[in-house]
């Protein structure tokens, strides 16, 4: 199973974010096309989306794209650019139910046919955002076989709820403890949600370690610095 202690989440129209997380020991490089591009860059981003996964793969990265959600209206765009050979994944955004997992899964199929990529060779791993989604974690990791984990979206979750963003993640701890046992109940891996805090590294281990010691097996990332602390707190899941 592939590594993710790490998940360093870059957009995916900067190429100076991208050559820095070629650079990290993050085991997977997550090119966003979500909220870290802006609309009317989303084209563009698309447009060199390959030569991007390519050009990671081949220096030996595992890759992932985060595309935008359903509601959108993006993500079949977004598919279209992304799925091909060498892409080792997919996050979906603001997952809240089984019948989205479902209907994306067909998306994906089809763009592995297209791409000539091996049916359900990518791994799926949907972004829990909502107490809705929270709600239903283990009928969404049940809703298809290419799903990898799950994965916790710390911020939007927050204001889901209508409560800050603390620095210790105390608003997160119901969604970390369902999230942790589905997973471990379906043998898939659970991400934690990005630490709120810049620049404080025994704030970030502390996070890491209280994700890890209730059974996470990884934590998303979104600047290059905390990867190596990251990746020793969760040194013995790799």
């Amino acid at each position: 199973m592939l590594s993710m202690r790490t998940l360093l989440i870059v957009p995916a129209d900067s190429e100076e974010a991208i050559e820095q997380a070629r650079g990290t020991q993050a085991d997977v490089i997550v090119l966003d096309l979500e909220d870290n591009v802006a609309p009317s860059a989303k084209e563009a981003a698309r447009g060199r989306l390959r030569e991007r996964v390519a050009a990671l793969k081949g220096a030996g990265r595992a890759v992932f794209v985060r595309v935008n959600g359903l509601s959108s209206g993006l993500t079949r765009d977004d598919l279209v650019a992304a799925v091909g050979p060498g892409l080792d994944g997919l996050v979906h955004p603001k997952t809240e139910a089984a019948q989205q997992v479902r209907q994306l899964d067909v998306l994906i199929r089809e763009q592995e046919t297209r791409s000539g990529v091996k049916a359900g060779g990518i791994v799926l791993l949907p972004q829990i955002e909502s107490a809705r989604g929270l709600l239903r974690c283990e009928e969404i990791v049940l809703a298809s076989s290419r799903i990898g984990g799950l994965s916790l979206g710390g911020r939007d979750f927050a204001a889901d709820l209508g409560v800050p963003r603390t620095r210790d993640g105390r608003e997160l701890q119901h969604a970390r403890y369902v999230i942790a046992t589905v997973c471990a109940a379906y043998r898939l891996a659970a991400i934690d949600a990005a630490f709120a805090g810049a620049g404080d590294e025994a704030g970030l281990v502390a996070h890491a370690e209280l994700a890890k010691s209730i059974g996470f097996k990884g934590k998303n990332v979104v600047d290059a610095s905390q990867v190596d602390a990251v990746n020793r707190v969760f040194a013995a899941e790799a």
